[in-house]
C-alpha cells in the first residue's frame, strides 16, 4: 500500500491546538486605512521619544509604535454568534537609565505626549535604580543601526479587506457540510490578525513591519444514538503568517496525497467532510491495551510535543528562573549546555529555532528591540547546543549577539523574551511514511494534538492525541482510543530512532502562547516530518467507574 495521507486522513483524522483567546483594543464596525500613520510621522514620533529620553539620561531607548488589528467570526451550526473586530493604536517606550529598564506606554500619538512617555520611562528605571531591583546593570549584546528598513509578510490577499459578508459564508458552507455528512453538532471560527509596528531604537535603526496571521478552524461533534455518547474532530488547518489566499481550494498549493499538509493553502470544507466521518468512526474505535508500543507521529501531533518540551525548555528565561512563578522552568539547565554533550535526544534529532520561515506564524524581518531575526541550532545530532535568547540576555551565556526573540504582544506591554518558530528538521535519508511504518511490528499511529500535561520543568509528561491507529506487523490496522503516552522529555527524544524526508515535512503551531505575568500572548509554528519513537509508555485514558 502507498500511505496517501489525502486518502488516508481523509478516512482518519487530525487535530488543531488549545486557545488562551485575547480580545484588546477597541471594537470597531470596519477598519479604516486612511488610519495608519505615514512612515515619515510614525519617524518623526519616534524621534521626540529617543530625544526625549536620551536628554533625561537613558543610555538605551527604543519605541514601538503600533496598530493592532483582529477580527473573530465565529459560528455555530448554521447561525453566526458573533464577530469581533477590534483596533489597538498607541506607542510604548523602553529605556536603560542608571542600568535599569523603564517602560511607559500612551495612546496619545502627538510629539508632545510621546515624548512624556519616555520621560517617565527614565523615571522610572531611575526608581528602579535606587530601589535596587536589579543585582547588576542592564548589559546589551551590540546591535548595528540598520537605518530605514522595512519587512511585510509575503501574503496575495489581505484578510482584513476580505468582506464579512464573503468569510460567514464559507463558514456557513462548512457547517452545512458537516451537518450533511453526520455531524451534530458543528462550530467553525475565523481568527485573523494584523501587526503594523514601527520600531526606532538609539542605535540608529527605523523599522516599518507589517505582519499577518490567520486560523481558520471548527469543531464537529457526533452523537451516538444508541449509547448517548458524543465524539469529536476538530480541524486539519495549521495557523500560519498568511493572508486570505490561505482558504483558497487551489489544488496547485497541495502536494498530491498530503491531507496534513495545509501550510500553502487549506480547503475548510473538504476537511469538515472528512472530519464528520472520522468522529462517527471514532464509536467503533478498540480501547487501547496499556504496554509499550513504537510510536509512528503524524507533524499535526508532534508539533505540541516539541513545543513544550524543547520549544518552553530552551527559553533561557526559564531556564534561568525569570518564569518560575508563572510557567515554571526548566531542566535544560546552563551545567548541561555548558557540558558540551548533554544528549537531549538520539542523533536523529536536529532542532533548530528559526524567526524567517515564510508561511509561519513567528516570521518576521526583525524582532521588538530592531534585531534582525535569523535561524540558528538548538538541538544538534541530539546534543543541547544554545538557548533562546535576547540582547540582555546574550552575555549570560558569553555570546556577542541577540537570537532576535524579543516580542510584545501590544503597544502597551513591555517586549520580552519569546519562542521562535522551533522544529525538529527532517531525516536525511529517503523515507516516507508507508516505509517507515512497513517497519514497524507493534505500533501506534498517532494524528492530530490533544489533552496534555508537563511538569514545570518541561521534563515528565504524557500527551494524548485526536485519533490513533494500530500498527501490526508494518500494516495499519484499527482504530484505537483512550490512547495517551508518557515519557520524560530526554527519555522520549533519545526514543526517536527514525524521521521521514523533506517531502513530508509540515508545520503546526500555536496563535495564542501565553507567558508572563501580566501574561502576553504569542504565536509559533513548530515543523516537523512524520517521526518514529521505540518502546514508548502508552497508557489506557479510559474513565473507570
Amino acid at each position: 500500500m502507498d500511505l496517501n495521507r489525502r486518502t488516508f486522513i481523509r478516512n482518519t483524522g487530525l487535530a488543531a491546538g488549545s486557545l488562551l483567546i485575547p480580545v484588546w483594543g477597541r471594537p470597531v464596525t470596519a477598519f479604516a486605512e486612511t488610519a495608519v500613520v505615514p512612515v515619515a510621522t510614525k519617524k518623526k514620533l519616534a524621534d521626540a521619544a529617543l530625544n526625549a529620553a536620551t536628554k533625561k539620561g537613558a543610555t538605551y531607548a527604543d519605541v514601538r509604535i503600533g496598530r493592532y488589528l483582529q477580527q473573530f467570526i465565529i459560528t455555530r451550526e448554521m447561525r453566526v454568534e458573533n464577530t469581533v473586530s477590534t483596533e489597538s493604536y498607541g506607542a510604548g517606550v523602553r529605556v536603560i537609565a542608571d542600568g535599569c529598564w523603564g517602560f511607559f506606554a500612551t495612546d496619545q500619538l502627538t510629539p508632545a505626549s510621546i515624548a512624556h512617555a519616555a520621560e517617565e520611562a527614565v523615571a522610572i528605571a531611575k526608581a528602579n535604580a535606587k530601589a535596587k531591583l536589579q543585582d547588576k546593570a542592564v548589559e546589551l549584546a551590540p546591535q548595528k543601526g540598520l537605518g530605514e528598513v522595512s519587512w511585510k509578510s509575503p501574503i496575495t490577499k489581505n484578510a482584513f479587506e476580505v468582506p464579512i459578508s464573503e468569510k460567514v459564508a464559507l463558514l456557513m458552507d462548512v457547517n452545512a457540510a458537516a451537518l450533511k455528512h453526520g455531524a451534530n453538532f458543528v462550530n467553525s471560527v475565523l481568527f485573523q490578525v494584523n501587526e503594523q509596528k514601527y520600531i526606532a531604537t538609539t542605535d540608529g535603526s527605523y523599522i516599518d513591519q507589517d505582519i499577518h496571521r490567520i486560523w481558520p478552524t471548527f469543531n464537529v461533534t457526533a452523537i451516538d444514538p444508541k449509547t448517548g455518547k458524543f465524539e469529536t474532530r476538530r480541524a486539519l488547518s495549521a495557523p500560519c503568517g498568511r493572508g486570505y489566499e490561505y482558504l483558497s481550494a487551489n489544488p496547485a498549493d497541495k502536494r498530491t496525497g498530503v491531507t496534513t499538509r495545509y501550510t500553502d493553502s487549506y480547503d475548510m470544507v473538504e476537511d469538515v467532510t472528512a472530519a464528520a466521518q472520522q468522529a462517527k468512526d471514532k464509536f467503533g474505535a478498540k480501547s487501547v491495551e496499556a504496554g509499550q508500543y513504537d510510536l509512528v507521529l503524524d507533524p499535526s501531533h508532534l508539533w505540541l510535543t516539541i513545543h513544550e518540551s524543547i520549544g518552553h525548555a530552551t527559553e533561557l528565561d526559564r531556564v534561568l528562573g525569570y518564569e518560575a512563578n508563572y510557567a515554571g522552568t526548566s531542566f535544560a539547565t546552563l551545567d548541561k549546555w555548558k557540558s558540551g554533550n548533554f544528549q537531549y535526544g538520539s542523533p536523529n534529532v536536529n532542532v533548530v529555532a528559526d524567526k524567517t520561515q515564510v508561511g509561519s506564524l513567528g516570521a518576521v524581518g526583525y524582532d521588538d528591540e530592531g534585531v534582525p531575526c535569523k535561524r540558528w541550532d538548538l538541538i544538534k545530532d541530539g546534543v543541547l547546543v544554545n538557548y533562546q535568547k535576547t540582547r540582555d540576555q546574550a552575555h549570560i551565556l558569553g555570546q556577542k549577539e541577540s537570537d532576535g526573540c524579543c516580542y510584545a504582544d501590544n503597544w502597551n506591554d513591555v517586549q520580552f523574551q519569546r519562542m521562535p518558530n522551533v522544529s525538529l528538521q527532517p531525516g536525511q535519508a529517503k523515507m516516507s511514511v508507508d516505509d517507515m511504518i512497513k517497519g514497524v511490528e507493534r505500533g501506534i499511529y498517532i494524528i492530530g494534538d490533544g489533552s496534555f500535561s508537563i511538569d514545570q520543568q518541561r521534563y515528565n509528561f504524557q500527551f494524548g492525541g485526536q485519533l490513533f491507529y494500530e500498527i501490526n506487523d508494518g500494516k495499519i490496522g484499527g482504530m484505537l482510543r483512550d490512547v495517551a503516552y508518557q515519557a520524560n522529555t530526554q527519555e522520549f527524544w533519545n526514543s526517536c530512532v527514525a524521521v521521514c524526508d523533506e517531502s513530508d515535512y509540515a508545520l503546526g503551531g500555536s496563535f495564542f502562547d501565553g507567558k508572563g505575568q501580566p501574561g502576553q500572548i504569542s504565536a509559533v509554528s513548530h515543523g516537523s516530518s512524520t517521526s518514529r519513537f521505540n518502546k514508548v509508555n502508552v497508557i489506557n485514558t479510559a474513565r473507570k467507574i
